[in-house]
């Protein structure tokens, strides 16, 4: 669980894939005689992964990975049919820098795609653009193929030895693009801006590098192994995660009272009249509540865990901590619930950007502030020794709580 909780991260998103490929860069020199022991299974490795991506990526709903990785597939099939022969020749230059310029493009143009599914008629018309695209640069290289392009390099597409083979133009196109994808990320922070991040660093490692033995396959396995885990990490998410509230769900809830220690409390949480709020006020306001009440949550102190247990009801679990200890966490938390003042905004007037959200806040002195408060109920594992029961004896304490009253803490008797 906190191993995927890590992926969900940006700055981890972001991070992880720049280390790999950091170090990466360091090992390739020292490790090319050992990997020409199982050449051929590593010029193969690509060609598997991928393709397992893109199958994966259709029954855990993960289109966009899966266009990414059908890219990359053919990238990689290109670079091993057409460019393993010294780019001293100025058509297999000129093949390297279509390549080079064309992959960035179609990789992060994914950021703006539906997320539709590969296997669909969406992902047939995505197919035949790429093959339209091969098909192009095939025509482009047939009528410079013979050509003196030797004014080209020297003019346009010149490369600077020590820096790398790659046109200097293109090189900084694609660190650019690198550049923009990674803010995108950081930005919006999905699981497919992360696997178009990934294939845009390595297939820019492998192009400015493109002189290192390997690069290309141990560079492409690596990307298709990190766009495996993203698959895996996302789905994770949509299994554990409470799309709305973000954090943990009932499952996430269910598989960890599986794993307990001797002493463990549960508290119950409950919004008060949320059927009313919800009613007055509207489902989208409804459900703004109960994001602040999640966030509120989050920053509990006493080493808490927050779960959604369903509709406006959540869950904390304390671990090695009883009742007397997570009483003054709970009050604490009660009070800042019931302290917040939150402002209530018509979504239909809601402003559609961040910018305009940022520069409007504040703004429209007609917006009335409410405050919600929430009813809690705690039990401890002694009263109970099975996880369900304690976590019924704290349901029940929760009821008792809204009957003295609601916006209180009442421990199981």
């Amino acid at each position: 669980m906190l191993l995927f909780s890590h992926f969900r991260s940006a700055g981890m998103r972001l991070m992880i894939p720049l280390t790999i490929a950091i170090l990466m860069l360091i090992a390739l020199p020292f490790s090319t005689v050992s990997l020409a022991n199982y050449q051929d299974l590593l010029v193969n490795i690509p060609y598997i992964l991928f393709t397992i991506v893109i199958f994966l990526s259709q029954p855990f709903n993960q289109g966009r990975t899966g266009y990414v990785a059908l890219i990359m597939l053919v990238a990689y099939l290109i670079i091993i049919h057409y460019l393993q022969t010294p780019l001293t020749n100025d058509n297999i230059k000129l093949i390297f820098s279509l390549l080079a310029g064309l992959l960035p493009f179609n990789l992060l143009q994914v950021h703006i795609m539906p997320d539709k599914r590969l296997f669909s008629r969406f992902g047939a018309l995505f197919s035949v653009f790429l093959l339209l695209q091969v098909g192009w640069a095939a025509l482009v290289y047939k009528h410079f193929n013979g050509t003196d392009l030797t004014s080209w390099w020297d003019t346009y597409l010149f490369t600077y030895r020590n820096l790398s083979l790659l046109p200097l133009v293109i090189l900084l196109l694609n660190l650019a693009l690198v550049c923009s994808s990674a803010s995108t990320l950081l930005r919006r922070n999905h699981s497919s801006d992360q696997a178009v991040f990934i294939c845009l660093l390595f297939s820019f490692v492998t192009f400015t590098f493109f002189q290192y033995t390997f690069i290309s396959s141990v560079a492409f396995s690596i990307a298709a192994v990190l766009l495996l885990i993203n698959i895996i990490s996302c789905s994770h998410e949509l299994a554990f995660i409470d799309q709305l509230t973000e954090i943990p769900g009932r499952r996430a809830l269910d598989n960890e009272l599986k794993h307990l220690g001797r002493t463990y409390t549960l508290a119950m949480i409950d919004v008060d009249h949320f059927k009313k709020f919800n009613d007055k006020y509207g489902h989208d306001t409804g459900d703004d509540v109960l994001k602040l009440v999640a966030t509120l949550m989050k920053d509990i102190d006493g080493g808490g865990n927050v779960y959604r247990y369903g509709g406006e009801e959540f869950t904390i679990l304390f671990k090695g901590k009883s009742i007397d200890e997570c009483l003054p966490f709970l009050e604490e938390l009660r009070e800042k619930i019931a302290k917040y003042k939150m402002i209530i905004r018509d979504h239909d007037k809601r402003p559609t950007s961040n910018r305009a959200g940022s520069k409007a806040r504040g703004q429209d002195k007609t917006s009335k502030s409410v405050k919600v408060t929430v009813s809690i109920g705690v039990a401890e594992n002694y009263l109970e020794q099975e996880p369900e029961d304690v976590l019924k004896q704290a349901d029940n304490a929760l009821y008792q709580a809204k009957e003295a009253g609601r916006n209180r803490v009442q421990c199981a008797q």
